[in-house]
């Protein structure tokens, strides 16, 4: 098939023109478009971000943060990645990362745009092993 819907036969130019699509692959630069016009008002996250507070999160685990050095990911996201992995019954924080890069909107619900790198998934594991240890008030030597 060639780009002007002519079939080519036996590897001969030309052809006859027919109605089958011809879909090429070709991707443009980004133009300017906003997760909050990609996702429809009715959306479940949409509902999710206006009926659920998370704000309480950051006093829960405020004391289990150092007071300098290299900064998390942002509790509240972690939060809510740990409800996205239960709604999306994602089995492991590896696919719930693969779900979250192909799905707008949960990347509008985390806060996370287009263009913005989202959290490994080995992050999540590690910052999910950490937290239950701290609330389990076990140390960061194995204690």
């Amino acid at each position: 098939m060639t780009k002007d819907g002519k079939a080519q036969c036996n590897g001969m130019q030309g052809g006859t023109p027919i109605m089958m699509g011809f879909k090429e692959r070709a991707f443009a630069p980004l133009v300017a478009v906003s997760l909050e016009e990609l996702v429809p008002q009715d959306h479940f996250y949409r509902h999710l971000q206006k009926v659920l507070d998370l704000s309480f999160v950051y006093d829960l685990v405020r004391e289990s943060y150092a007071g300098a050095g290299r900064p998390s990911i942002d509790p509240v996201v972690f939060f809510k990645l740990q409800l996205v992995m239960f709604f999306e019954d994602s089995r492991s924080e590896r696919l719930l990362m693969r779900q979250v890069a192909d799905r707008l909107s949960v990347r509008w619900y985390l806060g996370y745009d287009l263009d913005e790198a989202l959290p490994d998934h080995s992050s999540l594991t590690k910052y999910r092993r950490a937290q239950v240890r701290s609330s389990l008030g076990f140390e960061e030597n194995g204690a």
